[in-house]
């Protein structure tokens, strides 16, 4: 099989691509220019795209005797990601960059050009595992190792890029088995920092970041009851469960400090409250897709067991979902309704949610809206 090596520069697509080389595949090498500064140098364990990264990504290639390319996709990276990124929070969410670029960058560009020349199948780091069903369709499960697990920030692809995917670290029992077989390969990375936070802002700042990109307004901190308790200078800095920064000149009459729980980005205002009214219990979710075939009562507009996860490392809650049946609806405009068995605590809008069956995922949803009962019970919201 002919396949491309998606080379991050780390030590877990290093090692992927040699499995997938000693697995006999043709495999080829390629680096993702994904920032149009290309003296961008890595900070500390920061990022996962910097010219560094680059650079460790072909002695990764000559190292495993494959052929390396480097594609420039910043262009693309700037529009589907960074500027939607923007986006989002100019309209008061808070988005998921890293799933964003999974989704548009890594298994929609790439792939499409990929299998535009040739190839059969993508290859990546991705803790992740693939299953074939007895239908033949292809299924997306959670790793063996449940604290590296990434199948959430796969929770966007679809059937048909899963049946060009390859996910060779999937059954790695740890980390720490990958680093060692990358050292007895040779591979230099061994010992490379795993990057983490968000590559585009390689310092870690994303509200001075942002307060770059949108014009901040200040404007009032209220309370559930739309008493101001304060004043911010920017909406759209701040996220839903956000605690530090808030500047509020008013004490909570309990003496408990307060959080962020909505933000209103039209009226420029934030509402602040307890911690008790942050605890969800019933989301609506946008943009849904399925990993795989869909589960037979999306057709039926019946509710199915799920687990649903909200973040990259958060535990799962049990929960039941279904999608309302609208027959003047195309079937990408379908809405997820999902209540929850166990409160969630500090869920925004613009967040993923991804469902679960056991290990396998069955898709996700953009959260459009978070209720609180408490909170709805208070009048803040509709």
């Amino acid at each position: 099989m002919k396949v491309l090596a998606a080379m991050s520069g780390g030590v877990d697509s290093a090692v992927a691509a040699a499995r997938a080389v000693e697995a006999g595949h043709d495999v080829v090498g390629v680096h993702l220019a994904l920032s149009r500064m290309p003296g961008t140098l890595r900070t500390g364990s920061r990022g996962c795209c910097t010219i560094e990264d680059s650079s460790d990504a072909w002695r990764a290639c000559e190292t495993l005797g494959i052929p390396f390319y480097v594609w420039d996709f910043s262009s693309r990276f700037k529009e589907d990601v960074v500027d939607d990124f923007i986006a989002e929070y100019a309209a008061g969410r808070t988005p998921n960059p890293c799933m964003r670029c999974n989704e548009k960058i890594k298994f929609e560009a790439l792939l499409d050009k990929a299998l535009a020349l040739g190839f059969d199948a993508v290859c990546t780091g991705h803790y992740a595992e693939l299953i074939e069903s007895e239908d033949g369709t292809r299924q997306l499960h959670r790793a063996a190792d449940w604290a590296k697990d990434q199948s959430y920030v796969l929770g966007v692809l679809t059937e048909e890029q899963l049946r060009h995917c390859l996910f060779p670290l999937g059954r790695t029992p740890s980390k720490d088995a990958v680093r060692a077989e990358a050292a007895e390969r040779g591979l230099s990375v061994a010992k490379k920092p795993d990057s983490h936070d968000i590559c585009f802002i390689p310092d870690g700042d994303t509200r001075g970041w942002l307060a770059e990109q949108i014009e901040m307004r200040s404007g009032p901190i209220v309370d559930p009851d739309g008493a101001q308790i304060g004043e911010h200078d920017g909406a759209e800095a701040y996220t839903v469960g956000q605690r530090r920064g808030l500047k509020l000149g008013r004490p909570a009459a309990d003496g408990k400090p307060r959080f962020v729980l909505e933000i209103r980005p039209k009226e420029n205002t934030v509402v602040a409250g307890p911690k008790e009214l942050l605890e969800i219990d019933r989301i609506t979710g946008i943009r849904l897709s399925w990993a795989g075939a869909p589960v037979p009562q999306a057709s039926t507009g019946e509710p199915f067991d799920i687990d649903l996860q909200i973040r990259a490392h958060a535990d799962p809650v049990p929960a039941r979902a279904w999608v309302p049946l609208d027959p003047q609806s195309p079937a990408e405009e379908a809405e997820l309704i999902v209540e929850l068995g166990a409160p969630l605590r500090g869920v925004a809008p613009g967040q993923t949610a991804v469902m679960y069956q056991g290990t396998r995922v069955l898709g996700q949803a953009t959260i459009d809206t978070a209720r609180s009962r408490d909170y709805q019970a208070a009048g803040a919201l509709d």
